[in-house]
């Protein structure tokens, strides 16, 4: 068995070598022509014509999102999905490396495509656009596009080499408040300060902010202060982008900024209103014994993957959507220096770069391999999936 999970093994990787430039340039093509949220209109036609000439079963505009797609090939279970992010961030391109993700979750599906025996199940490789805060994953995970998977895998560029991805809860709430408008010298008593009210949220959550537990925080900006300088402001809003490092946390820290908010209100004479602005990305729940296999896989191209410092988060993704219904990775691997970071000008030309050429086929490589042994192996995935649900339990 050991040997016939070799020479697999070995037939994906040189399929993958043998696309190595094909996926550069769907890489460097999604580079130069970045879109955003919802807008990825190019990308999804390339990614999604690619596999569809391959011999994919097709479908676009999934969980209702034009750019959306999933490409099937193989039928039944087991089943493994490959993810695909291409959206990119508005003003610095794609400075979190997504035409990485997409050309290597593109080229692993075509790889086991490739390979697998029909008798295998299923490859799955899933379109995902806004993942810069649309939470495309979100969606199609209760759209149900995830049920019958096995495992969900993708990797994610970056500047440490972790085989686990620190990725916390986050959400957005819009907080408003309502007062009464009044001219601040004719009659100043008459007026009830919006603005005033939210300086002092902005205040009050300052204070919260020093004895939150580690991985929670609150960051917010004022969206609405009044219009006028002579009127005392009758409305006021601001957006709070809330993390955590458990969902449970961050539904406690929800309730905290709720409690804030009503506690101002009270003080102010105002009215307060709080809203959720944003899909709720849940914290990532990582498959230990799914990103080990990445690991090994991938040490054979040279690169270690170490675990993540203890306390040191890297963000939010709508992954952790995905991580709650079936075993999923999201291992970083690096394409610059630790001294930098992602969401850079710097870092979108390391995207662009023959380091990322090289972890590009490294990562994809890894990825087709993982891929197989959850489609061969019914013990891995019996312990992805026993793991997956007594975390869940937990």
């Amino acid at each position: 068995m050991e040997r016939a999970f070799d020479y697999v093994h070995q037939a994906v990787r040189e399929e993958v070598a043998a696309r190595a430039d094909a996926l550069w340039g769907v890489a460097s093509r999604l580079h130069a022509e970045p879109e955003y949220a919802f807008a990825e209109h190019r990308a999804a036609a390339l990614l999604s014509g690619e596999l569809e000439r391959a011999g994919f079963t097709v479908e676009r505009g999934v969980a209702g999102m034009p750019t959306a797609f999933t490409a099937r090939s193989g039928t039944g279970r087991p089943a493994v999905a490959l993810l695909l992010e291409y959206d990119a961030l508005p003003g610095l391109g794609h400075a979190c490396g997504h035409n990485l993700i997409a050309a290597a979750g593109l080229g692993a599906a075509l790889a086991v495509e490739a390979v697998a025996d029909e008798s295998a199940g299923s490859v799955l490789a899933v379109g995902t656009p806004a993942e810069e805060g649309g939470g495309g994953k979100a969606l199609e995970v209760e759209a149900g596009v995830f049920d019958g998977v096995d495992a969900a895998l993708m990797f994610h560029p970056g500047v440490h080499s972790w085989a686990r991805a620190p990725l916390t809860a986050q959400v957005q709430y819009r907080v408003a408040f309502h007062g009464r408008a009044a001219h601040p010298t004719g009659n100043p008593t008459e007026g009830i300060d919006a603005l005033a009210a939210l300086v002092e949220l902005f205040n009050v959550l300052a204070v919260l902010g020093r004895r939150l537990p580690e991985g929670s925080h609150v960051q917010g900006i004022v969206t609405q202060g009044g219009v006028a300088t002579n009127i005392v402001p009758e409305y006021a809003e601001g957006l709070f982008g809330l993390r955590a490092a458990t969902t449970q946390a961050l539904e406690d820290l929800t309730e905290q900024l709720r409690e804030c908010a009503g506690g101002v209100a009270r003080a102010t004479g105002t009215s307060a209103e709080v809203e959720r602005a944003t899909v709720r990305y849940e914290h990532f729940r990582d498959s230990e014994v799914l990103s080990e296999r990445f690991a090994a896989h991938l040490s054979r191209a040279g690169i270690p993957l170490s675990p993540p410092v203890p306390g040191v988060y890297l963000g939010s993704s709508d992954i952790g959507n995905v991580s709650t219904r079936v075993p999923a990775i999201h291992p970083f691997v690096a394409i610059m220096d630790e001294g930098g970071s992602d969401h850079t000008p710097e870092f979108a030309e390391a995207a662009a770069s023959p380091r990322a050429r090289e972890v590009l086929v490294a990562a994809t490589q890894a990825l087709a391999c993982t891929a197989v042994d959850v489609l061969l192996s019914e013990g891995l995935r019996e312990e992805a999936w026993a793991r997956h649900r007594a975390a869940r339990t937990g």
